[in-house]
């Protein structure tokens, strides 16, 4: 089956399971199949057998490039050849650059001018035209709507996009073909791409695993719209979780009240000592958004004593002159 018979519609019926492994075929051989490692000594920490899905080491550094690569070759050659355009933080700006580059298109990104240096300059590495906006959703959707207006890509929003939650939703798929024993799987949540996906995959596939999304305290929507069954917007949150400042999306609350099982949340201090942490004992290279999870474990949010857990570790662009714990003492 080619590419062209498995496009999925951007605004059709959210992806079940046959459409994420339809993304999986789709994405294969332009994506990594990343390592689950797992730590002795953590395990005997948190008193549970944790795995970690190893995403910082996919392509741009981070799990957005399944989702990215879904979206850009479900694309329709005439819907591709007017390019592709997006905001983002960073990691997502970087996949879709790297999506377009592989297929031949052009790729505009509005990157707010808080973004780290080492996800910005990622976008242009990879080929795509930066235009740059002041922090917040709002911002972010207005620069947004300029360049579609002015180029006439098609949107391929950053996770409010059912072919970017689909191949999102591929990391699970992936990760319980590899640990099949999976009782909980923790992801970070930020927009609710990964989130989304990865649920609607690991109920699929095992409808009695447990999902947990985890986030910061500062950014907390995710949690309060979860509790409260209405989606809260927030535009700007200060967190150093820099790719977790997005609000859900529309089509990601919808999918997480239907398929998450709870929303934690976790405080600044323990992110970044969550980021040590893993840097430490898994010797990875993690971002803040990345630790989330972590923390979540380290906190108490979830208890892991005999059962086996799965963590995504989402991504690994961090900027090296500027750690979290760096002059902290």
């Amino acid at each position: 089956m080619s590419d062209g018979d498995l496009i999925i519609a951007s605004d059709d019926a959210p992806p079940d399971l046959d459409a994420i492994r339809r993304a999986a075929v789709r994405i294969r051989g332009r994506v990594h199949e990343t390592p689950v490692i797992s730590s002795r000594s953590l395990d005997e920490e948190f008193g549970g057998n944790i795995l970690f899905k190893c995403e910082n080491l996919q392509r741009v550094g981070a799990f957005k490039a399944r989702g990215a690569a879904n979206a850009v070759f479900a694309l329709s050659d005439d819907d591709a050849a007017r390019g592709v355009a997006t905001h983002s933080s960073g990691n997502h700006g970087a996949a879709l650059a790297l999506a377009a580059a592989s297929r031949g298109i052009p790729c505009w990104v509005v990157v707010p001018t808080n973004a780290p240096r080492i996800k910005a300059d990622a976008v242009v590495r990879y080929g795509a035209t930066v235009v740059p906006c002041e922090p917040g959703l709002r911002s972010r959707e207005e620069g947004l709507t300029r360049v579609l207006e002015s180029t006439g890509a098609t949107r391929v929003h950053p996770y409010d996009d059912y072919r970017v939650i689909a191949g999102q939703g591929t990391t699970a798929v992936e990760f319980l073909s590899q640990s099949p024993a999976l009782d909980v799987l923790m992801t970070p949540v930020g927009g609710g791409g990964l989130i989304a996906g990865c649920a609607i995959a690991a109920k699929g596939i095992k409808p009695e695993i447990r999902v947990i999304g985890c986030e910061p305290a500062n950014a907390d929507d995710a949690k309060r719209s979860f509790e409260s069954g209405n989606r809260v917007v927030v535009d700007a949150p200060d967190t150093v979780a820099d790719g977790l400042r997005a609000s859900l999306g529309v089509r990601n609350f919808a999918i997480i009240l239907d398929y998450v099982d709870d929303i934690v949340t976790v405080s600044e201090s323990e992110i970044i000592a969550a980021m040590r942490l893993v840097w430490e004992r898994l010797k990875m290279v993690i971002e803040p958004s990345c630790a989330v999870p972590v923390a979540a474990l380290m906190n108490g949010s979830l208890n892991p004593v005999g059962r086996t857990v799965g963590v995504v570790l989402t991504g690994g662009n961090v900027d090296l002159d500027n750690l979290p714990w760096q002059g902290a003492g």
